[in-house]
């Protein structure tokens, strides 16, 4: 996740509405491209030795299925870092907040709420199952359904912070 809750300047020609706080969420993947080419050579590797140990006692058919199970594994992988390119995109503008999902087949859904009623729901401390729910005029919308707990914390105060601060701009 990251997110940048310092407002940029408004465009020089003054068309652009000025971001207040800006926030792109993300999956996160523990396993990079090098440490997942070490696993699945690995993989690979003790696949190959079982493979080699039944056919040499006759049992040559397993062979196949230690393929078989290379190939599954690595597809899974692959599964899964293609889900890890979907993002949410969270943003306080001037008069409205814009939360958008993009989707990893390239569907965008969007959403907009007017941030002066836009209520910041997080369970404090957070639990595994605590959904990070932004509402306003009966419309309720989860976001970050896939950052950790603390990670939803942490982005539900920053947004409350910003529209706190976007409320009242004096700090009175």
């Amino acid at each position: 996740m990251t997110s940048t809750p310092v407002a940029p300047p408004a465009s020089a020609t003054g068309d652009a509405p000025a971001v207040l706080f800006d926030a792109i969420l993300t999956p996160h993947r523990s396993l990079g491209p090098r440490g997942f080419a070490l696993l699945m050579g690995f993989v690979a590797a003790v696949n190959v030795g079982l493979g080699v140990s039944f056919m040499l006692r006759g049992a040559w058919p397993i062979f196949g299925f230690c393929g078989l199970d290379v190939l599954l594994f690595y597809v899974m992988f692959r599964l899964n870092y293609r889900s890890a390119r979907m993002f949410e995109r969270v943003r306080l503008l001037a008069d409205e907040v814009v939360v958008e999902r993009h989707e990893v087949g390239g569907k965008r859904q969007s959403w907009r709420f007017q941030p002066y009623w836009l209520r910041v729901s997080m369970d404090d401390p957070p639990e595994h199952g605590s959904q990070l729910v932004l509402s306003s005029h009966g419309q309720s919308l989860a976001i970050g359904s896939f950052l950790t707990p603390a990670e939803r914390l942490d982005l539900a105060r920053a947004l409350r912070d910003a529209l706190a601060a976007q409320r009242d701009p004096i700090g009175t």
